[in-house]
């Protein structure tokens, strides 16, 4: 699991002036809730950027005041002016609490649908899951070698020990569709069929108007 360290400082006062005053500084305030108590802090931006600008599931080692806190991501907040990161919320992992997180998927396997012509099409980056701490990883896999063409991978059709996904079992996560290409093939294909049948019986009936 690819972990992350964000060294930060206790934050003691709360309101505008106060978060102004952070910002000023190139800080952005956070908090960690989830654990004993909840946790006030700030860190610099830089230290931030790993985990906000990121497709990747991190675990977060945040240390403020003495105290590690391992935890995940959970809420992001930005400026509407200036759309710099303005506050940051984190979940404090406990091994004997469930926790709520969206995991990347991974997809393996050339489609059997792509190799007949198809093209693939992801509608899903993730999938939403409840499990303990220990069982997070950094994606979930899905094999789509079995795709085939005008096909779907469902929710439901993702197995995953020791984690319960939360979207609804049907929704698509990926399909194989018909490229613009193969369209035409298959349209242009019957009437060639056509063409050739009819090509075969102007002979047998010219040959039978020979023998009268």
């Amino acid at each position: 699991m690819n972990t992350i360290t964000i060294e930060g400082q206790l934050r003691t006062e709360s309101g505008k002036k106060a978060t102004r005053q952070l910002r000023s500084q190139q800080l952005v305030p956070g908090v960690i809730y989830g654990g004993e108590k909840e946790v006030n802090f700030s860190a610099p931006l830089a230290a931030f950027r790993p985990v906000v600008y990121t497709s990747q599931f991190l675990i977060c080692e945040i240390n403020v005041d003495g105290k590690s806190h391992r935890c995940i991501l959970k809420d992001l907040q930005f400026d509407k002016v200036t759309d710099s990161l303005a506050h940051v919320d984190f979940l404090e992992l406990s091994d004997n609490k469930k926790v709520i997180a969206t995991l990347p998927l991974k997809f393996t396997g050339t489609p059997a649908g792509v190799k007949a012509g198809g093209k693939l099409v992801t509608k899903m980056k993730g999938l939403k899951i409840k499990t303990y701490p220990k069982y997070l990883t950094e994606a979930i896999e899905v094999d789509l070698t079995n795709l085939e063409l005008n096909g779907n991978v469902r929710v439901e059709d993702v197995k995953v020990e020791n984690m319960e996904i939360m979207n609804s079992p049907r929704i698509p996560i990926a399909s194989v569709t018909m490229t613009r290409q193969l369209k035409q093939e298959e349209a242009t294909a019957p009437k060639a069929a056509e063409g050739g049948d009819a090509a075969k019986a102007a002979p047998a009936k010219a040959a039978g108007t020979d023998k009268k």
